[in-house]
């Protein structure tokens, strides 16, 4: 069964004071790149590579490192993996409509929260040719990552808006319950992560990717006005 709080129009008008973006899945397609990488870490280390792609995708690789191998040395390890990241950029291009979407945005009005570490963020961003956002929050600039509140917290506070106020656009499940918790409304892509793996969280507004999104900036009411397809 669709939970209620998710609604199928043909097309629909929404406002918001600003958006927050995550980036993999949502502004770029890093997934072959982020699935050679951990599929290798995995079998190196005698996990399922399927399951533990799927599981890591969406969270910083730190708090995935300590989870799976508890007694490791996970600051050594996750800089290795960042390293592997940073090197393997094949395949990353933009999302469908991300390029668009963010162009039609106020520089203001707009962020990306992401897990990754800021160096990593900023060679993918770099690497699949979007707008660089005047602010970002990565896992650099945080303390606790999806799905924990905090990131987005961090991203409404950068823009100077309330969560409330705001609207996240996620990919996974992690990702949608960041935004829930921190009380932003979520738009759902339909880019990584299952129907019902969407679902299951709630998102306020389901749709296929960023090209289902265009938005102007209302600027006697200070609002994005966005139409959702």
């Amino acid at each position: 069964m669709i939970p209620l709080a998710v609604r199928y129009h043909a097309s629909m008008v929404i406002t918001t004071s600003a958006l927050l973006f995550d980036l993999d899945g949502v502004l770029v397609d890093s997934t072959p790149a982020i699935t050679r990488v951990w599929a290798r870490w995995a079998l190196d280390h005698g996990f399922d590579p399927d399951k533990t792609v799927r599981e890591a995708h969406g969270k910083p690789s730190l708090d995935s490192l300590r989870e799976l191998l508890p007694d490791a040395d996970h600051e050594t390890m996750n800089l290795e993996m960042e390293r592997r990241e940073i090197e393997d950029l094949e395949g990353v291009v933009p999302q469908a409509g991300a390029v668009e979407l963010l162009n039609s945005l106020p520089s203001d009005r707009w962020t990306i929260v992401t897990s990754c570490t800021r160096e990593l963020a900023e060679v993918r961003v770099r690497a699949a040719r979007l707008p660089q956002p005047p602010t970002m929050v990565t896992s650099s600039e945080i303390t606790r990552g999806k799905p924990d509140p905090e990131p987005y917290l961090t991203g409404a506070a950068k823009l100077g808006f309330s969560p409330a106020d705001c609207i996240v656009l996620e990919d996974v499940p992690a990702g949608i319950r960041s935004g829930k918790a921190a009380g932003a409304r979520v738009i759902a892509l339909r880019t990584t992560a299952t129907e019902p793996e969407l679902n299951c969280e709630k998102p306020d507004w389901i749709v296929d990717n960023c090209a289902a999104i265009s938005a102007q900036f209302d600027a006697t009411l200070g609002l994005l006005r966005l139409t959702i397809t």
